[in-house]
């Protein structure tokens, strides 16, 4: 592995179709990950791993300190948001010039971390019970700073769950007949901007709404104080009495999908009948609107039904919300819809970040593991949300990892400055350039004095 330094030349090899080409390994100069500079900056702007170092508590002794525990923050997050999603590339890494500036400290002048300190910091260090609370809270944090930069006139929850393949006898992994495999059954919470406002580790065999307090009561506790509307969408797994009185409590407009049963077809038994006459060729949509109040629940409560008359089906689909939005049945059916986007996002975590990998034996590193991803995805997220240049203004997580943080990058340095020379056939300078000014756009205002 001597290459990864860029001293060793001997294996340099000749190409067949024109032997003047010759390939040279220069690890420590040359870098793949040339845009991470750009979200390093936007990390500086918000203050994002200041905040890092202001709740974790560091644990470690004597010479297990060479790097601080925010240089390690900053490794474990934008090692996984440029795609590498656990420690096993830490070594090579550790040479990465771009990765080095990143950590900073001593990794500037010599190298980052090695894949055992990381695997210590992730394994032991974050771990503890309180380092793990503080991840836990930590997308909440930055997310308060990345509003801090804008005018917040509402925030829309969603909340769903999700499935993480497990492998081998992990604690916590067991059978989910649903998703058909052995698994974790995480659980996650986005606001309407992608954001992924908190998210929690659960057992694989768990209900999709098992623990949603220990989730949603400290979101909805940060917002409590801002003079703002507040919205949220929910699927039908989360179809819970207690849920609605902490929404309806809490001054929360919501809508929820319902399952159907029997009395609740029966309130739109007049619905049902298949309408007279030739059959359009489009969707017909017919709405009802009626109270309604289940054995379970302490008050009746407005529910909303849509039933939808397909060209050459013989049954109709029908859909029913419980909802306490002062709006017409289709208006609150459009913003129920909405709610796609949380899958969306969810797809997103497992594309570009792999946030399905937690191969750790425990339930708490796998824990650790999935904080970290969350904030990796919220770093992204922040910087789509910025306002960008119309050529990546609607670029997707991935579109951005792959095309504008996977820029190559070389790196010469003099005495007194350290330049990075990136692949312009990529980026374009001007464009960068904008993308860099839409970040200084971020920068939260001062505090009054």
């Amino acid at each position: 592995m001597s290459h990864l330094a860029g001293e060793d030349q001997s294996e340099d090899g000749r190409l067949g179709f024109d032997r003047r080409v010759r390939v040279a390994f220069h690890g420590s100069k040359i870098s793949s990950d040339g845009g991470l500079l750009l979200y390093r900056e936007l990390d500086n702007v918000l203050g994002l791993h200041k905040l890092m170092g202001e709740y974790l508590v560091d644990t470690r002794t004597g010479h297990n300190r060479l790097h601080s525990i925010v240089g390690l923050s900053r490794q474990s997050i934008f090692g996984r948001l440029a795609g590498y999603e656990d420690v096993n590339d830490a070594d090579r890494l550790a040479f990465d010039p771009v990765m080095r500036q990143i950590v900073g400290g001593r990794a500037v002048d010599h190298q980052a971390a090695s894949a055992s300190q990381m695997g210590r910091f992730e394994t032991e260090v974050l771990a503890t019970p309180e380092n793990l609370a503080a991840l836990a809270e930590m997308s909440g944090h930055w997310i308060d700073r990345h509003h801090a930069a804008r005018s917040l006139k509402w925030i829309t929850l969603d909340m769903d769950s999700s499935v993480s393949p497990t492998h081998g006898a992990q604690e916590g992994t067991a059978w989910n007949g649903h998703f058909d495999c052995s698994c974790y059954h995480p659980l996650f919470v986005f606001n309407q901007f992608g954001h992924l406002e908190r998210c929690k580790l659960r057992p694989g065999n768990v209900h999709s709404a098992d623990d949603w307090e220990h989730v949603l009561k400290p979101v909805i506790a940060r917002y409590a104080d801002k003079d703002i509307l507040r919205f949220f969408r929910a699927d039908a797994a989360f179809a819970l009495p207690a849920l609605y009185k902490t929404l309806e409590a809490e001054g929360y407009f919501y809508a929820i999908r319902l399952p159907t049963n029997a009395v609740l077809q029966d309130k739109i038994a007049d619905l049902l009948k298949r309408p007279v006459g030739r059959p359009p060729n489009h969707v017909r949509r017919i709405y009802g609107d009626f109270d309604y109040q289940a054995g379970s629940w302490d008050k009746p409560r407005r529910v909303l039904a849509k039933v939808e008359w397909h060209p050459g089906e013989l049954f109709p689909r029908v859909g029913f919300l419980v909802t306490n939005l002062p709006l017409d049945p289709e208006e609150v059916f459009t913003f129920y819809n909405q709610r796609g986007t949380a899958e969306q996002h969810i797809k997103e975590g497992k594309i570009a970040l792999k946030w399905t990998r937690l191969s750790c034996r425990t339930m708490v590193q796998n824990e650790v593991r999935l904080q970290l991803h969350a904030l990796a995805y919220n770093l992204g997220m922040f910087l789509s949300c910025a306002d960008l240049p119309d050529e990546v203004a609607t670029w997707s997580l991935t579109s951005l990892q792959t095309r504008l943080i996977k820029i190559g990058a070389r790196v010469v340095r003099h005495a007194r400055t350290i330049t990075f020379q990136l692949a312009e056939v990529a980026i374009p300078r001007d464009l960068f350039n904008r993308i860099l000014a839409a970040i200084h756009r971020l920068r939260p205002s001062p505090a009054p004095t």
